[in-house]
């Protein structure tokens, strides 16, 4: 049996909470379950616009999708919310520019599938170590990943917030794929970047490890961030996939 707990908090800086989580233990449509985290930009309203209609039309396009293979349900899910998030962005001029990440995932057995655009992450922890499975589409990546910028310049880079993927900001749009083998004692952890810009990876796997139970290690990770300075909104969903 599953179990997951999910939060999101507004942090301390911000003045709106521009993201979005979404859980469900049960099946959606051919997926046996389904988890979302979305992380919106954009003016005014925008972001949390993006977020919140693009998890919904995710939710509801994978409801109704004839596919049987998760990879396909997750990107025709993504493809459709690009799809709308850019035409409604056409139509007003309060949603001109709005977008949003995401990294969803769907379980089934040991078996964990993940799709991700943006710099939202999802990670595998457990009393031994902690793995970063998403690569972030993000400048500073980028940057890192040619050699360009050291992991530890990228973490306090002045444009480490600038995205080079996102839902709603190009009528294409790229998902990046994942899939893990959990063994038992792996915990799941789906989170935006005001959880990771605030935390050490390994600072994350501590608060993890020391916490009695799942809803103690969420609320304690978004604790933590928030005391680092909170400087964003912070989701987490954790998921305990062998229990």
């Amino acid at each position: 049996m599953v179990k997951t707990f999910s939060i999101t908090n507004i942090g301390i800086r911000r003045k709106l909470n521009q993201d979005f989580v979404y859980t469900s233990e049960q099946p959606v449509g051919n997926l046996p379950n389904l988890f979302i985290v979305a992380d919106g930009m954009g003016g005014h309203n925008a972001g949390d616009y993006a977020s919140k209609v693009t998890v919904e039309t995710m939710v509801e396009k994978i409801g109704a999708s004839s596919e049987t293979e998760s990879t396909r349900i997750l990107e025709e899910a993504i493809r459709t919310a690009n799809e709308l998030i850019r035409r409604r962005a056409s139509e007003s001029a309060d949603l001109e520019g709005m977008g949003t990440t995401v990294v969803a995932a769907t379980l089934d057995g040991d078996r964990l599938c993940v799709a991700n655009v943006g710099d939202s992450r999802l990670y595998v922890a457990n009393h031994k170590e902690i793995r970063q499975i998403t690569k972030d589409h993000s400048w500073v990546e980028e940057m890192v990943r040619r050699g360009g910028l050291g992991r530890e310049e990228a973490r306090n880079h002045p444009d480490k917030n600038i995205i080079t993927r996102a839902v709603g900001a190009d009528d294409e749009i790229k998902v990046d794929f994942f899939s893990v083998q959990l063994k038992e004692g792996d915990l799941i952890l789906m989170c935006t970047d005001g959880l990771t810009n605030m935390l050490e990876d390994e600072e994350i796997r501590m608060v993890l490890d020391g916490a009695r139970d799942m809803v103690e290690k969420a609320e304690e990770l978004v604790a933590a961030a928030n005391e680092r300075g909170g400087r964003d909104n912070i989701s987490v969903i954790l998921i305990d996939p062998l229990s």
